[in-house]
């Protein structure tokens, strides 16, 4: 199917990442970072890491899509149930015309609701580090929004990134952020995110962020750890593609799921441990792991609103409106540049 024609000429939009100064929209985009390069900083850092932004290939986004249909999992579906009741409302807030642009885009079942409400959207351009299945949504909501653009980019969004934009002056553009993905970023990271965001806003646009609450450990916890083992597999595909795409020398099956709740942080943390002592063998580099020892793949933060607000506030967003859903478990807030 052909994709709709332009209205406005696109204009370009420098997001400065959460590795430079926000405040400095001259900052340039930086050449990305390989898996490889990634992976063996993470890996001879203590506690040995690997980022979690390379959880979302094509695989890991399938078993991300299948976690969200969990019964422990509740963050997708009560932020569907809130989007679902509340798109009226953020549609009206937003106005006709939008530019909606998702940073981390994966499932489209969210941005479909707000398309579907919003009045004659302009554009809609997701932005994902995992082209192959950014590629695929992309073609399904061009077939479904055939007046609206739609067109995927490829970019790790907390680096220093420019898309271009076809934007009306009378619409809005939109930087949407849902699904507590702010959460899985230190709160000092989360703010230099934030920012990031704010820097092409104008005065009339937003960012439409989805948030974690703080809630009992006995829903956290089961979350991040099904009985199934689902998020397990998930996790641990970040050690399959360690050794399908880089040829280590690596077993993923030797290394459970840890899963802990951290009140001190108000976090989840989640990693990896081997059950006996095991080796990664990269190339000529080799990394030796003691039974048990941490490998760490994310945190996942949860916020009180005022937390949150305070965090939005720093970088140079005001709260306009938040909405709760019925448990007070999760939160969307609409938010707007300071001054």
């Amino acid at each position: 199917m052909n994709a709709p024609k332009l209205r406005f000429a696109p204009t370009p939009l420098l997001f400065p990442g959460i590795s430079s100064d926000a405040a400095a929209p001259a900052a340039q985009p930086a050449k990305p970072r390989s898996f490889r390069e990634d992976l063996l900083i993470g890996l001879s850092g203590t506690p040995k890491s690997i980022p979690c932004k390379y959880l979302y290939d094509r695989r890991g986004s399938e078993l991300f899509d299948e976690i969200c249909e969990l019964p422990e999992y509740y963050p997708t579906r009560t932020e569907l149930a809130l989007t679902r009741d509340r798109a009226g409302c953020i549609a009206q807030a937003i106005g006709p015309n939008a530019t909606l642009i998702e940073p981390g885009a994966g499932s489209t079942t969210k941005i479909r609701l707000l398309l579907e409400a919003l009045e004659d959207p302009l554009a809609y351009l997701p932005v994902d580090i995992s082209g192959a299945h950014l590629r695929d949504a992309v073609e399904d909501l061009s077939a479904r929004f055939t007046s609206t653009w739609v067109h995927a980019v490829e970019a790790d969004f907390t680096r220093p990134f420019e898309l271009r934009a076809p934007l009306s002056e009378a619409g809005a553009r939109v930087i949407y952020f849902p699904g507590s993905t702010i959460g899985n970023f230190e709160p000092a990271q989360a703010q230099r995110l934030l920012a990031s965001f704010a820097a092409p806003l104008r005065p009339q646009d937003f960012v439409l962020l989805g948030w974690d609450r703080i809630k009992s450990p006995d829903v956290l916890v089961p979350a991040y750890a099904d009985a199934r083992g689902v998020t397990e597999a998930f996790i641990r595909n970040l050690l399959v593609r360690v050794r399908d795409e880089l040829g280590a020398n690596v077993d993923p099956e030797a290394f459970a799921l840890d899963t802990r709740w951290q009140p001190e942080h108000e976090r989840i943390r989640i990693s990896l441990r081997p059950r006996e002592a095991q080796t990664i063998q990269i190339g000529d580099r080799r990394f030796d792991f003691e039974a048990g020892e941490e490998l760490f793949v994310e945190h996942s933060h949860k916020y009180s609103d005022a937390r949150m607000r305070g965090i939005a506030e720093a970088a140079g967003l005001r709260e306009l409106r938040t909405w709760h859903d019925p448990r007070g478990w999760f939160a969307l807030s609409l938010l707007g540049p300071m001054g």
